[in-house]
């Protein structure tokens, strides 16, 4: 497998759009899978998140019951408070932050809820598991902001 540059990154992650549709809708899922934990790592020793955080900058995880139940505790706030300060039904029924940047988002682009942050912050960007291959347009849309997922789709096509 060839190297990953990321200089220019989001100009041939747009370029490259029809070429990664096709790995995910043709993919080998078995052997997808078992490169992915590898190229995950890999991926996170070359990008440091630290320095981009678009997914917090931009879009909003899902807050489902057990997130919101843990932060609001967290945060010493009642599950009602928390919901009406923070959060707002989107169109598919979940709740989201009500506004981007994510309010728990520092300056330095640190997470002031890390500890206790949603599941989908958590597992973000899927590209260690199955949500890779199984949400392609998912994943097609955060190879156009996360550095991550261009990287690990990138080794994909070479692989």
């Amino acid at each position: 497998m060839g190297e990953v540059k990321l200089d220019n990154w989001q100009k041939k992650s747009a370029e490259h759009q029809k070429k990664y549709k096709q790995l995910l809708q043709r993919a080998d899922k078995n052997k997808v899978l078992k490169q992915l934990p590898d190229l995950h790592e890999e991926a996170f020793t070359h990008v440091n998140c630290l320095d981009c955080a678009a997914c917090c900058k931009n879009y909003s995880p899902r807050f489902k019951t057990p997130d919101i139940k843990r932060i609001s505790k967290h945060l010493g706030m009642r599950e009602s408070v928390f919901i009406d300060t923070y959060l707002r039904l989107d169109s598919d029924g979940d709740y989201v932050v009500k506004q981007s940047p994510c309010p728990f988002l520092g300056a330095d682009n640190y997470c002031g809820i890390y500890e206790v942050r949603p599941s989908d912050c958590e597992r973000f960007p899927y590209t260690d598991e199955d949500v890779l291959l199984k949400r392609p347009q998912i994943t097609l849309k955060n190879s156009t902001f996360c550095p991550i997922v261009y990287y690990v789709l990138e080794k994909l096509i070479d692989g």
